[in-house]
């Protein structure tokens, strides 16, 4: 009888060992699917006010669309690395823009979490706390850190999804134009569809100050659509890469050595009156020594 309930329980464990492993291979095959080259709609628009001020001006509703080339970078076991870039302009001659880059890491357990003010805390989580769950984390254009969240992806009545709330830098559209606020809340949902991917966000603009509470000043609803189209219309994208990638591993390295200090971190905003990506984009940083003292010029600590 002993025989037989270890019998069972090792092929129990048997089971949800390839069960597990069953549902991490379908887990980073949703994820790879954001690869490619899309048509991209940005819609957002703030929907609720919460303000005292009587002259309180919301948001202007934002629409935009562009051609964007999501390259995988990276890819092991655990981890699927993703580089996307946007293609502008005249098709016949487009301009290149590196924008964000997201990571995706199996149950991952070291946390850079924004706390506003250019500012990140190093947070540890358990094994138990992340089993079975990916990682999102999402970096700037010059590759310093943005936000990142844990969860589960969901497989579910023909769905893939991956949801997570988190705290984050206010986007580029809303702190070129706004002050009244530090911290963006951001509900994340990627859905893989027939089409392509949609990133769907519900947003809280936050006013956070040292020893109060967090005070909601505004909700913003996000709708990013990822139509597929041929891999062909990114080619000039994909080219870029090819001729770049070599200096942005050497920038992703040197981020690498700076997380990996385990540390809460806080970043300059300019550095010689300039922010990080003036810096990194221009053709003057293309060696590593240099690539890395300009970095850790912007690392207070």
């Amino acid at each position: 009888m002993k025989q037989l309930t270890l019998t069972s329980l090792l092929l129990l464990v048997a089971v949800c060992t390839i069960n597990a492993q069953g549902k991490k291979k379908q887990d980073k095959n949703a994820i790879k699917k954001m690869c490619g080259c899309y048509e991209v709609t940005f819609n957002f628009a703030e929907t609720f006010q919460y303000s005292n001020d009587s002259l309180y001006k919301p948001s202007k509703t934002k629409i935009a669309k562009g051609l964007e080339w999501a390259q995988l970078v990276e890819e092991d076991k655990n981890k699927v690395s993703i580089q996307h870039l946007l293609q502008v302009g005249d098709p016949s001659k487009p301009h290149i823009v590196k924008h964000w880059r997201q990571d995706w890491i199996y149950e991952n357990t070291d946390f850079y979490m924004f706390n506003g003010n250019n500012s990140w805390n190093y947070e540890k989580k358990s094994e138990s706390e992340v089993k079975g769950q990916w990682t999102q984390k999402v970096f700037q254009v010059d590759d310093s850190p943005r936000y990142e969240g844990s969860a589960t992806w969901v497989h579910v009545d023909g769905k893939s999804f991956w949801e997570n709330t988190t705290d984050a830098p206010l986007p580029r559209r809303e702190y070129t134009k706004r002050s009244d606020y530090n911290v963006t809340v951001r509900g994340n949902r990627h859905e893989i569809t027939k089409d392509g991917w949609v990133h769907d966000q519900n947003n809280d603009k936050v006013i956070r100050e040292a020893g109060k509470a967090d005070v909601i000043l505004a909700k913003e609803k996000g709708y990013n659509t990822y139509v597929k189209v041929d891999d062909s219309r990114c080619k000039a994208a994909a080219n870029w890469w090819k001729e770049n990638n070599q200096k942005w591993a050497l920038v992703r390295n040197k981020w690498e050595k700076v997380f990996s200090r385990n540390a809460n971190l806080v970043l300059e905003a300019k550095v010689d009156n300039k922010p990080l990506y003036k810096h990194l984009f221009s053709d003057e940083y293309t060696k590593e020594q240099d690539i890395n003292k300009v970095i850790e010029s912007f690392v207070v600590q």
